[in-house]
């Protein structure tokens, strides 16, 4: 099984973004933690703070893996186009969020990511990578 994490913008500095919010890791060592925990599962990565890079990214993962898991940040509550990117694809997109996005401003409850995703999967931290992953598993 191969699995494609996609991760949206300044999801490259956790460890440092308000690590009360975000936790104290970076992803580059939570991700070396999810290969060893999935073994037998091919896991990949890719992570850009530009929206037509994601978009890109979501086009050629289509076909190429069994499944997505997309935290699209802030482009979450601001993108038409990668709701339209992954309604357009035919490859399962599961929709993961750090934090609780409903317990914090109002403009993160909305999302033009979850009607088109497989699945949402919000405020486990990084744990919530792993649950996307074992989700697909299931």
């Amino acid at each position: 099984m191969k699995i494609h994490i996609i991760n949206g913008p300044n999801l490259n500095i956790l460890g440092k973004r308000e690590p009360e919010i975000y936790g104290k890791s970076t992803f580059k060592d939570y991700f070396s933690e999810l290969q060893f925990e999935f073994k037998d599962i091919e896991l990949s990565y890719f992570q850009s703070n530009s929206e037509g890079e994601i978009i890109s990214e979501l086009q050629e993962a289509d076909d190429n893996v069994d499944g997505i898991i997309l935290n699209a940040a802030a482009y979450t509550h601001t993108s038409v186009a990668i709701g339209d990117a992954i309604k357009a694809i035919e490859t399962p997109v599961i929709e993961v969020h750090i934090s609780n996005t409903h317990a914090r401003e109002e403009f993160r409850k909305h999302s033009y990511v979850s009607p088109n995703a497989f699945g949402i999967i919000i405020g486990f931290g990084l744990r919530s990578y792993e649950l996307a992953v074992r989700s697909f598993l299931d």
